[in-house]
């Protein structure tokens, strides 16, 4: 009997073994997310990295601080943390004083995470939702974007891209305005727009940055297409559809603001996001839907954070309504529709 004991384990599903392990997944992520900090770090200078490193530290510190109040276990080892203030510092601008960092960690750590049982657990993304909560207690300081290469010229305010593409008129001619907007120097040109060289958050300006991250994830498995894909898909279609075809339109929207940050380092986060292939369609789709309406007809020029979340909080009734049949259950059903004739 005592054999028999030893043998047998009951435990919950899914039954799957796998070498991979939490630490090792974000490992992956943290050296994913290295070309966008330094890319960041070259665009707006050394005070970016000490953003970096304040939100980095601060996380690490709440996570530990947490987890020895609540007299939980350990949870610092597995770099989730670090994971999560490097994409709160990613989202925020090079100016923002060094204290609300503080604030905003606090916030993705002790009451995003921690609250609802660490990692894992979390309905929301941490990292948005704290930018979020960030945005709308400090609007002036989180839109206080400056210009990028400070050693080129003053650290002065400048308006981000998707400031510039509120003005476009839809109905009227896009090719003209777009050409105005970058000769008066409101738009960039689209090289500077892939390398980053223009006003906005930290680690979402330069997009070979974000993309070479992204195909890193993609090699190493960590991350599917379903998601990402999706999400710029639908933005991209939403954006043809818009502005009668124009392709330089749909590319501005895309490589500007935070859709590639957001598309494939945080609506693929594994605790918020749908765990079939149905529903992560659905979900990057509604991503897009949500930050294309958000973008074109909201009060905000972004909509990348909000969307995510909302999404996120829709995560549960997606799961349920693209869950998969139980095995069998077809033939079941066949059966009993041949007996009933």
């Amino acid at each position: 009997m005592t054999e028999l004991k030893e043998k047998l384990t009951v435990s919950s599903s899914p039954h799957i073994k796998s070498p991979k392990t939490v630490t090792g997944i974000m490992g992956d992520v943290i050296i994913s997310l290295v070309p966008a900090g330094i890319a960041g770090t070259v665009i707006f200078g050394l005070r970016a990295l000490a953003v970096i490193a304040v939100c980095v530290v601060s996380c690490v510190i709440f996570e530990i601080l947490s987890r020895k109040i609540m007299k939980r276990s350990f949870t610092a080892g597995d770099l989730s943390a670090i994971v999560t203030g490097l994409l709160l510092a990613y989202n925020l601008p090079v100016s923002i004083p060094l204290w609300m960092c503080v604030i905003g960690s606090f916030v993705a750590i002790v009451i995003v995470k921690q609250l609802f049982g660490g990692i894992g657990q979390n309905f929301a993304n941490p990292a948005i939702t704290a930018r979020i909560v960030l945005l709308v207690s400090f609007a002036s300081a989180m839109t206080n974007f400056t210009m990028p290469l400070p050693w080129k010229m003053d650290a002065v305010a400048t308006a981000t891209p998707l400031s510039a593409l509120g003005s476009v008129d839809l109905t009227g001619d896009i090719a003209s305005q777009l050409r105005a907007l970058t000769n008066n120097g409101s738009l960039p040109e689209m090289k500077e727009m892939l390398f980053g060289i223009r006003g906005g958050c930290i680690g979402e300006t330069c997009a070979a940055a974000l993309l070479l991250g992204a195909l890193f994830l993609l090699a190493r498995g960590v991350i599917s297409l379903r998601i990402p894909a999706s999400y710029i898909v639908t933005v991209a279609v939403f954006m043809l559809a818009v502005s009668h075809g124009n392709a330089a339109f749909m590319f501005y929207e895309i490589t500007a603001g935070g859709l590639l940050l957001g598309a494939f380092f945080m609506a693929t986060d594994y605790s918020t996001s749908p765990m079939s292939k149905k529903g992560k369609i659905v979900f990057g789709i509604g991503c897009g839907l949500l930050t294309s309406v958000i973008r074109l007809y909201g009060s905000l020029p972004e909509g990348v954070s909000y969307s995510i979340l909302l999404m996120n909080i829709a995560c549960p009734l997606i799961e349920k309504a693209c869950r998969p049949g139980y095995f069998g259950r077809k033939k079941a059903e066949k059966k009993s529709k041949e007996a009933a004739a």
